[in-house]
């Protein structure tokens, strides 16, 4: 999959299938390249992280509605009106440029 702006693509993603997979989310790594997508998902943890991680979350439409840098064994506040998270390397919102505003796609 690709993560998209504009016709632009920013990243490869991934997005899990089963909710252990979007439970399990980045855990575990190291680091990350590319992002990871989690669906349905209006708020992550970083219990466990050993990275900092970049959150954005997301419209149904793929309108960035806030984004974060979490550092481990942090919690994110609810987003009521995200449908989906991106999650990515600490810095890798930076690189992109993505900001809040912006409308993102996921693409096969």
């Amino acid at each position: 999959m690709w993560l998209v702006r504009e016709g632009n693509v920013l990243a490869v993603a991934e997005s899990p299938s089963s909710r252990s997979g979007r439970a399990r989310g980045l855990l575990g790594l190291d680091g990350y390249e590319g992002a990871l997508v989690l669906r349905p998902c209006r708020s992550v943890h970083t219990v466990r992280m050993r990275f900092t991680i970049d959150v954005a979350f997301c419209e149904d439409s793929g309108v960035v509605l806030k984004t974060l840098k979490m550092k481990p064994w942090r919690v994110s506040p609810v987003v009521w009106k995200a449908s989906f998270v991106i999650e990515a390397e600490a810095g890798s919102f930076a690189r992109w440029n993505l900001r809040v505003g912006d409308r993102i796609e996921v693409l096969p």
